[in-house]
């Protein structure tokens, strides 16, 4: 039987962390429990009136946060405030499948394209590797707004 996967970041700023990957994935971030959120409403901000409502002190509510899929197929992804900084490159990273299918110039200007909304949303690249058929398909390799290394494949 598979197991539902969910995906964790240390980071130090969870909600910003959360809104740049919901943007990224064109995933939500789900509303407090038994809070139906209006349409258009904004669910930090409703997490922020859920946690003051139980006491939880300012200064500690945005310890954690979550994107989630709205389509229920991708991975829930967690973000969890810790310490201590960055120290290398990441082990493990996400590569966003923004140009599944294509090849060549136009797999490239796919990337490109996505490479820039990510830029405009505070990701940095870092670097772009040409495609060398029949191994390698070409990539853009990208930071998150806390220098998470990702890929755009």
């Amino acid at each position: 039987m598979s197991r539902d996967l969910q995906i964790t970041f240390d980071c130090h700023d969870p909600s910003a962390l959360a809104a740049f990957w919901r943007d990224a994935l064109h995933y939500v971030i789900p509303g407090p429990p038994g809070v139906d959120l209006p349409v258009g409403a904004d669910p930090l901000a409703a997490w922020d009136e859920f946690l003051a409502r139980l006491g939880v002190p300012e200064g500690a509510r945005n310890e954690r946060s979550a994107v989630e899929d709205p389509d229920g197929r991708g991975p829930r992804v967690f973000f969890q405030r810790v310490p201590e900084g960055k120290a290398a490159k990441n082990r493990v990273h996400l590569d966003i499948r923004a140009a599944p299918g294509l090849t060549g110039d136009e797999r490239m200007a796919a990337l490109e394209q996505e490479c820039d909304r990510l830029v405009a949303l505070g990701a940095r690249r870092l670097e772009r590797h040409e495609p060398t058929p029949p191994m390698a398909a070409g990539h853009i390799v990208m930071a998150d707004p806390e220098g998470n290394e990702f890929c755009l494949d």
